[in-house]
């Protein structure tokens, strides 16, 4: 895998990386929009979380192509989008399940929420982040899991409203895989670790 990571570090590669992430975000708030309208204001930062996932990862990739390292927004960077890229790709799976179809944004949405997933953790030799900033991460996504299954800020998918308290479990869980994964590859000793040329 290491070859890959001087083309990852190319700066052509980062600039590009950050268009297609602004424009991601853009319409992820754009897709959140009606939902944005309907929510309390108290509320309102913890309801579009792939476009906000994506976000940090927008200020990551400023800051790697100005040289610099922000490490509590790569902290938030890598958790948020393995969260929330997985989470989507198997939302929109059980959506095919439960209604036995799938129009073309669910499989644009899978796409593009795996590849959400894969940019994170690809850029983690990279990050510089230390334990307290993913305790600030952890207490981030664990809290934004309440505000969703508690308070029921969660994304709207009407079809699956039924099964929101195992949704709710499984979205529990994969929050602690997230936090472990950006400890494995970021924290632990002996991590590989790069910089941006």
């Amino acid at each position: 895998m290491r070859f890959i990571y001087p083309l990852l570090a190319n700066r052509s590669i980062l600039g590009l990386l950050l268009i297609v992430n602004i424009a991601g975000t853009a319409y992820g708030y754009y897709w959140y929009g009606w939902q944005l309208k309907e929510t309390p204001a108290i509320f309102l930062p913890f309801v579009p979380d792939s476009p906000t996932a994506s976000l940090f990862f927008v200020f990551v990739l400023i800051a790697f192509l100005m040289g610099k390292n922000w490490p509590l927004i790569e902290a938030l960077a890598i958790v948020t989008l393995f969260k929330y890229g997985i989470w989507a790709v198997v939302m929109n799976i059980l959506v095919y399940f439960v209604q036995g179809e799938l129009d073309w944004i669910g499989y644009m949405l899978i796409i593009s929420h795996f590849a959400m997933a894969v940019q994170g953790i690809l850029y983690a030799p990279f990050y510089r982040f230390k334990w307290w900033h993913l305790i600030v991460t952890a207490i981030w996504t664990l809290h934004n899991d309440v505000i969703d299954y508690v308070f029921f800020m969660l994304p709207s998918y009407h079809m699956l409203d039924q099964y929101i308290p195992q949704i709710g479990y499984f979205t529990f869980w994969l929050s602690v895989v997230s936090i472990g994964l950006a400890y494995y590859f970021s924290i632990r000793p002996n991590r590989f670790k790069l910089e941006i040329k």
